[in-house]
């Protein structure tokens, strides 16, 4: 991830826990079909965006290459070529994935990274939160999700919102389509719940990789962690997003409490 030194926690050593809890980026602010010439609506986001540039690269790579590709994530890739991706990577070299990369070998780079992240992308100790809402139904389930994605830490919250968005693209190229001269355009088969079944293990993880009885999970929490990942793939957009009638109210609660929070947030706007 990176470091921002443009950080709301520059300002005092007693800055607000409650806006650092709602470090969500605005879904606006992250669309690259947007207007440059738009005024952008202010998110609660003081800190830029914060993704590591391996999970980005990825995405944009199998986003541009990869989402006609049958099999995505489940075909073996080769262990050389992906090692040797890694290390560069690890180096901090400027690695450019082209058409000349294997779509195999970027979707198992990807893999590997969300799996060996030294904390995975949901906390742990947020492990046992997420994976009791599979027990919710509806709103209900929905709101609570919401509630616990505010915790995020803003590194882990942007980068599970960007591959969160990825999975979502993937999925709706999973059926086959016709192109307008009616030439058939073959289906990649993931759909959300072959997703959630790849991914869930790598993203909420009860145990670091390499400890007793990681990768042990009994079926109660597999199907739980797949049901809980198939939720944010489907209702990413509205979970991430803030709604104004809680800015609203964070914002009152912080010009009681830091103002001067307040003034930072103005004068970037």
């Amino acid at each position: 991830g990176a470091m921002s030194v443009d950080s709301i926690t520059d300002l005092s050593d007693n800055a607000s826990e409650l806006l650092e809890a709602l470090q969500l980026s605005h879904p606006h602010e992250l669309d690259p079909r947007r207007s440059r010439d738009k005024k952008k609506q202010l998110s609660l986001n003081p800190i830029t965006w914060q993704v590591p540039r391996i999970v980005d690269r990825c995405c944009t790579h199998l986003e541009t290459h990869g989402l006609q590709t049958v099999g995505i994530f489940r075909v073996g890739s080769s262990k050389k070529r992906v090692q040797q991706l890694r290390e560069e990577f690890d180096q901090g070299l400027d690695v450019f994935l082209d058409e000349h990369q294997s779509v195999h070998d970027v979707a198992a780079l990807l893999k590997e990274f969300l799996r060996d992240m030294p904390d995975s992308l949901i906390p742990r100790e947020l492990y046992g939160a997420f994976l009791s809402t599979a027990s919710l139904e509806g709103q209900a389930q929905l709101d609570t999700l919401q509630l616990l994605l505010f915790l995020l830490p803003p590194c882990h919250s942007d980068t599970l919102l960007r591959l969160l968005r990825f999975l979502a693209q993937v999925a709706r190229h999973a059926e086959s389509s016709w192109d307008p001269e009616g030439r058939q355009i073959p289906g990649n088969k993931m759909t959300v719940s072959n997703l959630a079944t790849v991914f869930g293990p790598n993203i909420l993880q009860k145990e670091k990789p390499g400890e007793k009885d990681a990768g042990a999970l009994n079926f109660e929490d597999s199907a739980a962690i797949i049901l809980v990942l198939q939720r944010l793939i489907e209702h990413h957009h509205s979970l991430f997003m803030v709604s104004p009638e809680m800015q609203c109210d964070v914002l009152r609660r912080l010009f009681q409490t830091d103002p001067d929070v307040i003034e930072y947030l103005l004068r970037r706007k």
